[in-house]
Protein backbone atom coordinates (compact mmCIF):
# COMPACT_ATOMS: atom_id res chain seq x y z
CA UNK A 1 0.00 0.00 0.00
CA UNK A 2 1.17 3.38 -1.33
CA UNK A 3 -0.88 5.05 1.87
CA UNK A 4 -3.24 4.05 4.69
CA UNK A 5 -6.48 5.42 4.68
CA UNK A 6 -9.14 5.00 7.50
CA UNK A 7 -11.81 5.62 5.75
CA UNK A 8 -10.92 2.52 2.76
CA UNK A 9 -10.18 0.60 5.60
CA UNK A 10 -13.29 1.07 7.72
CA UNK A 11 -15.47 0.27 4.49
CA UNK A 12 -13.64 -2.89 3.80
CA UNK A 13 -13.51 -4.12 7.40
CA UNK A 14 -17.50 -3.32 7.44
CA UNK A 15 -18.18 -4.86 4.15
CA UNK A 16 -15.73 -7.65 4.64
CA UNK A 17 -17.59 -8.55 8.21
CA UNK A 18 -21.10 -7.98 6.73
CA UNK A 19 -20.74 -10.36 3.57
CA UNK A 20 -18.75 -13.24 6.05
CA UNK A 21 -21.23 -12.69 8.61
CA UNK A 22 -24.34 -13.45 5.52
CA UNK A 23 -22.44 -16.43 4.22
CA UNK A 24 -22.47 -18.06 7.48
CA UNK A 25 -25.87 -17.26 8.91
CA UNK A 26 -26.93 -18.83 5.41
CA UNK A 27 -25.15 -21.92 5.55
CA UNK A 28 -26.65 -21.73 8.92
CA UNK A 29 -29.88 -20.97 8.83
CA UNK A 30 -30.59 -23.54 6.14
CA UNK A 31 -29.10 -25.99 7.92
CA UNK A 32 -31.76 -25.00 10.47
CA UNK A 33 -34.31 -25.19 8.17
CA UNK A 34 -33.41 -28.71 6.78
CA UNK A 35 -33.02 -30.39 10.01
CA UNK A 36 -29.75 -29.60 11.62
CA UNK A 37 -29.94 -26.94 14.50
CA UNK A 38 -26.64 -27.25 15.76
CA UNK A 39 -25.42 -23.94 14.23
CA UNK A 40 -28.80 -22.07 15.12
CA UNK A 41 -28.23 -22.79 18.39
CA UNK A 42 -24.49 -21.83 18.71
CA UNK A 43 -25.83 -18.17 17.66
CA UNK A 44 -24.72 -18.53 14.17
CA UNK A 45 -28.11 -17.19 12.44
CA UNK A 46 -27.46 -14.02 12.79
CA UNK A 47 -25.37 -10.94 10.36
CA UNK A 48 -24.06 -9.77 13.63
CA UNK A 49 -20.27 -10.47 12.97
CA UNK A 50 -19.79 -10.76 16.64
CA UNK A 51 -20.98 -14.26 16.88
CA UNK A 52 -18.89 -15.25 14.31
CA UNK A 53 -15.70 -13.54 15.52
CA UNK A 54 -16.03 -15.47 18.28
CA UNK A 55 -16.15 -17.99 17.02
CA UNK A 56 -13.25 -17.54 14.31
CA UNK A 57 -11.22 -14.65 16.14
CA UNK A 58 -8.10 -14.90 13.40
CA UNK A 59 -9.82 -15.80 10.53
CA UNK A 60 -12.72 -13.04 10.56
CA UNK A 61 -10.46 -10.37 12.28
CA UNK A 62 -6.85 -10.76 12.84
CA UNK A 63 -6.28 -11.88 9.49
CA UNK A 64 -8.70 -9.94 7.40
CA UNK A 65 -6.39 -7.08 9.11
CA UNK A 66 -3.13 -8.22 8.37
CA UNK A 67 -3.73 -8.59 5.15
CA UNK A 68 -5.32 -5.02 3.62
CA UNK A 69 -1.97 -3.53 6.21
CA UNK A 70 -0.03 -6.02 3.85
CA UNK A 71 -1.78 -5.69 0.31
CA UNK A 72 -4.83 -3.22 0.35
CA UNK A 73 -7.05 -5.83 0.43
CA UNK A 74 -8.95 -8.21 2.80
CA UNK A 75 -9.01 -12.05 2.87
CA UNK A 76 -10.00 -14.24 5.81
CA UNK A 77 -12.46 -17.10 6.79
CA UNK A 78 -15.03 -18.46 9.10
CA UNK A 79 -17.00 -21.01 9.66
CA UNK A 80 -20.39 -22.46 10.99
CA UNK A 81 -20.53 -25.93 12.93
CA UNK A 82 -23.00 -28.47 11.68
CA UNK A 83 -23.95 -31.91 13.05
CA UNK A 84 -21.46 -34.68 10.85
CA UNK A 85 -24.15 -37.68 11.69
CA UNK A 86 -27.37 -35.33 9.85
CA UNK A 87 -24.69 -34.96 7.32
CA UNK A 88 -23.73 -38.47 6.98
CA UNK A 89 -27.55 -39.20 6.98
CA UNK A 90 -28.55 -36.69 4.80
CA UNK A 91 -25.88 -35.87 2.08
CA UNK A 92 -28.35 -33.95 -0.26
CA UNK A 93 -29.41 -32.01 2.66
CA UNK A 94 -25.45 -31.30 3.48
CA UNK A 95 -25.13 -30.11 0.42
CA UNK A 96 -27.89 -27.90 -0.28
CA UNK A 97 -26.22 -26.70 3.38
CA UNK A 98 -22.92 -25.69 2.39
CA UNK A 99 -24.40 -24.42 -1.53
CA UNK A 100 -26.40 -21.85 0.63
CA UNK A 101 -23.04 -19.59 1.53
CA UNK A 102 -22.24 -18.66 -1.61
CA UNK A 103 -25.92 -17.94 -2.80
CA UNK A 104 -26.22 -15.82 0.00
CA UNK A 105 -22.82 -13.93 -1.31
CA UNK A 106 -24.45 -13.83 -4.92
CA UNK A 107 -27.70 -12.39 -3.92
CA UNK A 108 -25.73 -9.66 -1.80
CA UNK A 109 -23.55 -8.96 -5.07
CA UNK A 110 -26.09 -8.59 -7.13
CA UNK A 111 -28.49 -6.57 -4.69
CA UNK A 112 -25.43 -4.05 -4.90
CA UNK A 113 -24.85 -4.46 -8.45
CA UNK A 114 -28.74 -2.67 -8.60
CA UNK A 115 -27.82 -0.32 -6.11
CA UNK A 116 -24.41 0.87 -8.47
CA UNK A 117 -26.58 0.70 -11.35
CA UNK A 118 -29.77 2.79 -10.46
CA UNK A 119 -26.98 5.74 -8.60
CA UNK A 120 -25.77 5.14 -12.61
CA UNK A 121 -29.08 5.79 -14.05
CA UNK A 122 -29.57 8.63 -11.83
CA UNK A 123 -26.30 10.46 -12.63
CA UNK A 124 -25.11 10.31 -8.85
CA UNK A 125 -22.24 7.63 -9.98
CA UNK A 126 -20.05 7.35 -12.90
CA UNK A 127 -18.13 4.38 -14.30
CA UNK A 128 -14.78 4.49 -11.80
CA UNK A 129 -11.61 2.07 -12.33
CA UNK A 130 -11.60 -1.14 -13.80
CA UNK A 131 -10.19 -3.45 -11.33
CA UNK A 132 -10.53 -1.70 -8.14
CA UNK A 133 -12.65 -3.32 -5.34
CA UNK A 134 -13.68 -0.19 -4.33
CA UNK A 135 -13.76 2.13 -7.26
CA UNK A 136 -16.19 0.27 -9.59
CA UNK A 137 -18.24 3.61 -9.42
CA UNK A 138 -16.93 6.84 -8.35
CA UNK A 139 -19.61 9.34 -7.11
CA UNK A 140 -19.98 12.88 -8.78
CA UNK A 141 -20.30 14.73 -4.73
CA UNK A 142 -18.59 13.87 -1.80
CA UNK A 143 -20.04 13.11 1.26
CA UNK A 144 -22.88 10.41 1.40
CA UNK A 145 -22.56 9.49 -2.50
CA UNK A 146 -19.22 8.88 -2.32
CA UNK A 147 -19.60 6.50 0.73
CA UNK A 148 -22.47 5.09 -0.96
CA UNK A 149 -20.38 4.40 -3.84
CA UNK A 150 -17.33 2.61 -2.18
CA UNK A 151 -20.01 0.55 -0.22
CA UNK A 152 -21.65 -0.63 -3.18
CA UNK A 153 -18.24 -1.19 -5.24
CA UNK A 154 -16.71 -3.42 -2.37
CA UNK A 155 -19.87 -5.33 -1.85
CA UNK A 156 -20.77 -5.86 -5.54
CA UNK A 157 -16.73 -7.06 -6.20
CA UNK A 158 -16.14 -8.49 -2.64
CA UNK A 159 -19.30 -10.59 -2.44
CA UNK A 160 -18.73 -12.07 -6.40
CA UNK A 161 -15.20 -13.17 -5.46
CA UNK A 162 -16.57 -15.30 -2.21
CA UNK A 163 -19.35 -16.90 -3.89
CA UNK A 164 -16.91 -17.69 -6.95
CA UNK A 165 -14.21 -18.74 -4.69
CA UNK A 166 -16.38 -20.80 -2.22
CA UNK A 167 -17.79 -22.74 -5.17
CA UNK A 168 -15.16 -24.04 -6.83
CA UNK A 169 -15.20 -27.81 -6.27
CA UNK A 170 -12.29 -28.50 -3.75
CA UNK A 171 -12.20 -29.66 -0.18
CA UNK A 172 -12.78 -27.50 2.40
CA UNK A 173 -14.66 -24.94 -0.03
CA UNK A 174 -18.35 -25.53 -0.11
CA UNK A 175 -18.28 -26.14 -3.66
CA UNK A 176 -16.82 -29.65 -2.87
CA UNK A 177 -20.56 -30.59 -1.64
CA UNK A 178 -21.64 -30.52 -5.36
CA UNK A 179 -20.97 -34.13 -6.13
CA UNK A 180 -23.17 -35.17 -3.19
CA UNK A 181 -26.13 -33.89 -4.99
CA UNK A 182 -26.11 -36.65 -6.86
CA UNK A 183 -23.95 -39.30 -4.62
CA UNK A 184 -26.07 -41.99 -2.83
CA UNK A 185 -25.71 -44.26 -0.21
CA UNK A 186 -21.96 -45.71 0.41
CA UNK A 187 -20.60 -43.54 -2.38
CA UNK A 188 -21.97 -40.48 -1.11
CA UNK A 189 -20.04 -41.42 2.57
CA UNK A 190 -17.19 -42.49 1.09
CA UNK A 191 -17.13 -39.29 -0.96
CA UNK A 192 -17.66 -37.10 2.22
CA UNK A 193 -14.91 -38.96 4.48
CA UNK A 194 -12.58 -38.04 1.88
CA UNK A 195 -13.89 -34.51 1.70
CA UNK A 196 -12.86 -34.32 5.21
CA UNK A 197 -9.94 -36.04 5.33
CA UNK A 198 -6.06 -34.40 5.20
CA UNK A 199 -7.19 -32.78 1.36
CA UNK A 200 -7.79 -29.49 2.79
CA UNK A 201 -4.26 -27.83 2.49
CA UNK A 202 -3.95 -29.19 -0.58
CA UNK A 203 -7.87 -27.76 -2.03
CA UNK A 204 -6.99 -24.17 -0.98
CA UNK A 205 -3.28 -24.61 -2.70
CA UNK A 206 -5.02 -25.95 -6.07
CA UNK A 207 -7.73 -23.01 -5.46
CA UNK A 208 -5.43 -20.43 -5.09
CA UNK A 209 -3.50 -21.66 -8.73
CA UNK A 210 -6.66 -21.69 -10.32
CA UNK A 211 -8.95 -18.97 -9.47
CA UNK A 212 -7.67 -15.75 -10.49
CA UNK A 213 -8.46 -17.81 -13.78
CA UNK A 214 -11.32 -18.25 -13.09
CA UNK A 215 -12.22 -14.98 -11.86
CA UNK A 216 -10.84 -12.47 -13.66
CA UNK A 217 -13.61 -12.85 -16.67
CA UNK A 218 -16.59 -13.34 -14.59
CA UNK A 219 -15.44 -9.78 -12.34
CA UNK A 220 -14.28 -7.93 -15.74
CA UNK A 221 -17.44 -9.06 -17.49
CA UNK A 222 -19.69 -8.32 -14.83
CA UNK A 223 -17.99 -4.79 -14.48
CA UNK A 224 -18.88 -3.91 -18.02
CA UNK A 225 -21.83 -4.51 -17.73
CA UNK A 226 -21.65 -0.90 -15.39
CA UNK A 227 -20.30 0.86 -18.32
Amino acid sequence: MSSFSFFDFGCWLVVFLLSMSAHEASHAYTAKLLGDPTAYLGGQVTLDPIPHIRREPFGMLLLPIISYLASGWMIGWASAPYNAAWAAQYPRRAAVMALAGPAANFVTSLLCWCGLKFGLSAGIFVPGDTGLFSETVVAVQSGLPHLAAVLLSLGFSLNLLLGVFNLLPVPPLDGSALPLLVLRGSAALAYQRVARGGLAMLGLLVAWQVFPRIYRPIWFWMESTLR
